[in-house]
């Protein structure tokens, strides 16, 4: 969807609202979370940049207004497709108000961003969120001077824990209008003025549309506005005539005036009362460690080993063996499978119980194999995600990503990509470059693999073992960074400079760490287990009809020619279409029976890892980058995926690896 087509998209959902209450701030001030205490509605939560790709709406609970969350931004100048539909957001008719969330422990980059929400002429409330982070790094803020000199109700918030709400809620009853007016220099002043003449009416005013022209690429005035050609031309014009006039860029000319104002409200409305305590001392040393680029990779090895225990070695190994053995095979098939002995009709037995029957395999693989597996794998990933060590990794692998035409900035999408290939590759829309996004699509496609995956794979390797796990990984890793090359020589281009900031250090909370397991897995039982129970019907269709054998025979030169499986390994690979995690647990509950040996089972788990993307994948890949770029990214994923695993399989033959 287009920037132009989500702004409308958004006036037509709401234009029965006529109180839009727009969330605004930079990325990781907990923006999301506000937006759940005020509507009551869970959006995903998390500690870093990049949550929040589009914009969320909702009524709120407590508050005649219709709430919006856009996604976080720089500034008012927008840089990426993200900040474009937030400023996009604030110039549609139906807003009557902003509520910018800001970081309590770091004033002057959100007051910034204040100053220039100021021009716009819209009533502000200002929520200082993350107000205990400030006070453990010992800052007090003068919250009722604040709000006397920018002339609007400040409030101060933990939202993780809810603190603060009703003082919000009190703030946001009597949203105000700014009397403050900066004066920038006069040729910035006068070029405003001149730019204004050339403006449409738009709800907020036409100094901070000006301004921010000033501040920007003038195409903006193209992209952004919508101008006639004429008056697009007449101000760009002005813009380049200014700028020939001055020596500094114009943005910095008013970045200059808004540091100056922003200086002086935090001398007089914040002190330093105190030194840091130990608790902002020992993140500031994990900080340290984890960018450290020895320190930082061992840091990595040792939370991966971590999750190797706890996903593979217990959720899939203890965990799963009780489902399968007890809930399972003692408690719940035998009287189903009586119940259903009784039935007269013999394909209705079969389909229901039988070899692909749909309580016998597709439940039994859903809810005893993959479930508990995904569940754990949520566990951590949500823990990773709110403790804010996942920023930290853009930093590690920016390094690794420049090589492959990407920055660290990537590392969002592909870490997303670990929970559900298909929301990250809509993710890869904060990738600034076409070029950039096509690579890191073609990285999501070929071998990141999703929750369900990467759970079962982690059990597989636990019962194989931990150094086969890490040649794998090994593999795997090294055939992306070669795709990634190749792929960045075939789309020339430079990359984007890299610039991030990490979020501080915190500690998980247990609620956020449980809504959030629970929302996921909910959605993987809403929205997989239906594909389960589909392509076991396609299976037993297949037996049923005769096809099935046929299949297992076209598909032998490559399964069993080239790969050395088992014939029965193309039922996985078939069914490999619809769901990846489908022919995970096929494979996973194949190797539990003793139908394929630990070499085999690597070279499997390797071609699954690289195969085909899931159908709802494919189509958005086809969405995303284009019907031309998508089918070239499915076909050439699909037939590495096949030579990839037979050269690995006969390299490991020859050297006799048995594991």
């Amino acid at each position: 969807m287009s920037v132009q087509d989500l702004t409308t998209a958004l006036i037509t959902e709401t234009s029965s609202q006529d109180k839009r209450l727009v969330l605004v701030g930079h990325p990781n001030v907990g923006k999301s979370k506000i937006f759940s205490l005020l509507t009551g509605q869970y959006v995903i939560v998390s500690n870093y940049p990049g949550t929040t790709v589009e914009v969320s709406s909702g009524k709120a609970t407590d508050l005649d207004y219709h709430v919006v969350d856009t996604p976080g931004i720089g500034g008012v100048v927008p840089r990426s497709e993200e900040e474009l539909v937030a400023l996009r957001t604030l110039l549609t008719d139906h807003v009557a108000a902003i509520l910018q969330v800001g970081d309590a422990k770091n004033l002057r980059r959100t007051l910034l961003l204040t100053l220039a929400l100021i021009e716009t002429g819209l009533p502000l409330v200002l929520d200082l969120n993350m107000a205990d982070e400030a006070e453990s790094k010992g800052y007090h803020i003068d919250q009722s001077r604040l709000s006397r000199s920018l002339g609007f109700p400040v409030a101060m918030t933990v939202a993780t824990e809810g603190r603060g709400k009703d003082e919000l809620l009190d703030s946001l009853r009597r949203p105000a209008r700014s009397p403050m007016r900066i004066i920038y220099d006069q040729r910035v002043e006068s070029a405003a003025l001149q730019i204004a003449d050339h403006l449409p009416d738009y709800r907020i005013s036409k100094r901070a549309i000006a301004l921010t022209l000033l501040s920007a690429n003038p195409s903006l005035a193209d992209t952004l506005l919508g101008m006639h050609e004429k008056e697009c031309r007449a101000v760009k014009e002005i813009i380049a005539r200014t700028q020939s006039e001055v020596l500094e860029p114009l943005q910095q000319l008013i970045m200059n005036a808004r540091t100056a104002c922003v200086e002086r409200l935090i001398r007089e409305c914040q002190t330093l009362e105190k030194g840091p305590g130990f608790r902002s001392r020992f993140a500031g040393f994990l900080d340290r460690v984890s960018i450290h680029p020895l320190w930082g990779a061992a840091m990595l090895f040792g939370i991966l080993f971590l999750i190797y225990e706890f996903v593979g070695v217990f959720a899939a190994g203890t965990v799963v063996d009780f489902f399968q053995e007890v809930i399972f095979g003692q408690v719940l098939l035998p009287p189903v499978v009586q119940i259903v002995s009784h039935i007269p009709f013999g394909v209705l037995r079969d389909f229901l119980v039988g070899p692909y029957g749909q309580i016998t395999m597709g439940i039994t693989l859903a809810l005893g194999i993959v479930l508990p597996t995904v569940t754990a794998f949520f566990m951590v990933f949500s823990i990773l995600e709110d403790t804010g060590y996942l920023p930290r990794l853009q930093v590690i692998l920016n390094r690794i990503f420049s090589f492959v035409g990407l920055n660290g900035k990537a590392v969002i999408p592909i870490v997303l990509g670990f929970g559900c290939g298909t929301m990250a590759v809509i993710v890869t829309r904060i990738l600034e470059t076409r070029r950039e996004r096509i690579i890191a699509t073609l990285i999501l496609a070929l071998g990141i693999p999703c929750a369900p995956q990467m759970g079962l794979i982690l059990g597989l390797f636990a019962k194989i073992g931990f150094i086969p796990l890490v040649l794998f990984f090994a593999f795997l890793t090294g055939q992306l960074i070669a795709a990634g090359w190749l792929a960045s020589k075939l789309f020339p281009g430079e990359t984007t400079a890299f610039v991030t900031e990490l979020p501080p250090y915190r500690l998980p909370q247990v609620n956020n760490i449980a809504t959030k397991t629970v929302y996921r897995s909910w959605w993987f039982i809403r929205e997989v287990i239906p594909w389960f129970l589909a392509g076991t019907a396609i299976l037993f269709l297949a037996d049923l009809t005769g096809a099935l054998p046929e299949l297992k025979r076209l598909l032998e030169p490559v399964v069993v020619g080239m790969l050395d499986l088992p014939a029965q390994t193309s039922e996985g690979f078939i069914l490999g279409f619809l769901r990846r995690e489908y022919v995970a647990a096929y494979f996973f509950d194949m190797y539990g029976k003793g139908l394929m040996d630990n070499l085999q089972a690597f070279v499997a788990t390797m071609v699954m890892t690289l195969f085909i993307p899931c159908t709802a994948s494919t189509f958005v890949i086809i969405k995303e980058r284009g019907i031309g770029v998508g089918l070239a990214i499915v076909t050439f994923v699909t037939v590495y995926a096949i030579v990839a695993g037979t050269i690995i399989n006969v390299m490991l033959r020859l050297l006799h690896v048995t594991f």
